[in-house]
Formats: C-alpha cells, sequence, structure tokens
C-alpha cells in the first residue's frame, strides 16, 4: 500500500509505502508524478518512507513496471531520500547512487532513518 503522506505546493512529493506494493499502487505514483509534472516542474523531488514492505505480499509484476518506470524517467527526478530503519536499503541506496546521481542535473538519493524524518524533509524541499 502506498500514502501520500502530505501535499507540497513545490516539485516535492511525499510517500510512504507499507505492507505490499501492487499494481494500483505503482499507478497511484506515476498519477502523482506526472501531476507535478503538469503543474509546470522539470524534476520531482520525492520521499518514501518505507516501513515495513513485505515482498511477498508484493506484487513482483508490479516491481518491475516501477524498475521500468523510473529507468525511462529518472531524468524527471530531482533529489530522493529513503526514509526507513533498513541495513540493506541504508547499503542500496549507497549502490544506487552510483548510476542515479548527478549534482550537475540535480539527481542525488540520500538514506535516512525514520527518526530523521525531518532531515529528508529538508533535503527534498532544498534546490
Amino acid at each position: 500500500m502506498v500514502e501520500q503522506l502530505k501535499v507540497f505546493e513545490n516539485n516535492v512529493l511525499a510517500l510512504e509505502a507499507y505492507g505490499g506494493f501492487t499494481e494500483v499502487d505503482e499507478k497511484f505514483c506515476q498519477k502523482l508524478f506526472s501531476q507535478k509534472l503538469e503543474q509546470g516542474f522539470d524534476k520531482v523531488n520525492i520521499l518514501v518512507k518505507i516501513d515495513e514492505v513485505k515482498i511477498t505480499k508484493s506484487s513482483i509484476k508490479a516491481l518491475l513496471e516501477d524498475l521500468v518506470w523510473t529507468m525511462r524517467n529518472y531524468k524527471k527526478m530531482g533529489r530522493l531520500a529513503i526514509v526507513s530503519n533498513s541495513p540493506i536499503l541504508e547499503k542500496l541506496v549507497v549502490i544506487d547512487n552510483f548510476f542515479y546521481a548527478n549534482e550537475k542535473e540535480g539527481r542525488l538519493e540520500r538514506y535516512f532513518s525514520i527518526s530523521e524524518m525531518n532531515k529528508a524533509l529538508d533535503f527534498i524541499n532544498s534546490n
């Protein structure tokens, strides 16, 4: 399940994923992202709070669609904050940043623990 944590007037999306990730969740995320682009923003900064997402309750098809969609749209993304208490995700963010990060283009990904939520919000709200 994915929910929007807060609505921002600027180029920021703040989402929370928990339970499982389905095709409905994927379409919901794409819709919110498209709305930001339709508002005239060139890049969208994204915060994703991941709290106990269970792969066993997730759709493999939805996860693959998300991966393909991300690969096609990553140039429209700016700062990306992953908020979780997962040591595995923390390491994956470091690896992902080798491919994703481009300071010149405004793309940077950072991991934050759940207790650092305010820092994560500051990170995605700064350009």
